[in-house]
């Protein structure tokens, strides 16, 4: 299904292209860094944004065979706007040792099982939790905003080995993590690019 691009858009995109040189990006990573600056009108996620154009590419094929999309809130759910993604903050509950977010993790991973594109954008405790789980994704959209664990929570994902969108710093939340999915989402099959990197 195409896409049709609100003319507000491509203009947006024309000023990022005129103030940032994305030429030599891989093509997902450029895709999902431009939507990520679209998205923020930070133009310093060029170097704060960490992906592998492996992992994209994975994750890309899996998105596009129907692999279920998780979110850790309903403002990142509500942000994904060509697919319906699960959130089961609204069903989850704190207990002992457990905030809600994580426990919403929990009971998504009990609802999708392996395999799904996990989009965390603003607990860094949901984050903690599936790096924790041995939930095998496809891919993790982690970009968690926040002073307290947001950096803490990226950098751990990174260690992980886990596919992963991630960022050094600690900005982020729902209106990136759910741009970094729509780049995704949004992009036909990609050409190979001669220096493509995974790690």
């Amino acid at each position: 299904m195409n896409r049709t691009v609100h003319p507000i858009e491509q203009e947006s995109y024309r000023i990022l292209r005129s103030r940032l040189d994305t030429s030599g990006f891989a093509p997902l990573h450029r895709a999902v860094l431009e939507r990520v600056v679209h998205a923020s009108a930070d133009l310093a996620y060029a170097t704060d944004l960490v992906a592998y154009e492996g992992d994209l590419r994975t994750a890309h094929e899996a998105l596009h065979t129907g692999a279920p999309i998780v979110a850790d809130v309903e403002m990142v759910a509500a942000g994904i706007t060509r697919r319906r993604a699960v959130c089961r903050l609204a069903e989850a509950t704190a207990v002992p040792g457990l905030t809600r977010s994580a426990h919403a993790v929990r009971l998504a991973y009990e609802e999708v099982g392996p395999g799904a594109v996990w989009v965390i954008g603003c607990a860094p405790t949901a984050l903690e939790e599936l790096i924790a789980l041995d939930a095998a994704p496809a891919l993790v959209i982690g970009l968690p905003v926040g002073f307290v664990g947001a950096a803490e929570s990226k950098a751990h994902l990174r260690a992980s080995g886990l596919p992963a969108v991630s960022n050094v710093s600690e900005k982020g939340g729902s209106a990136v993590a759910a741009a970094a999915v729509n780049a995704l989402l949004y992009t036909a099959h990609p050409l190979p690019h001669p220096e493509e990197d995974n790690r």
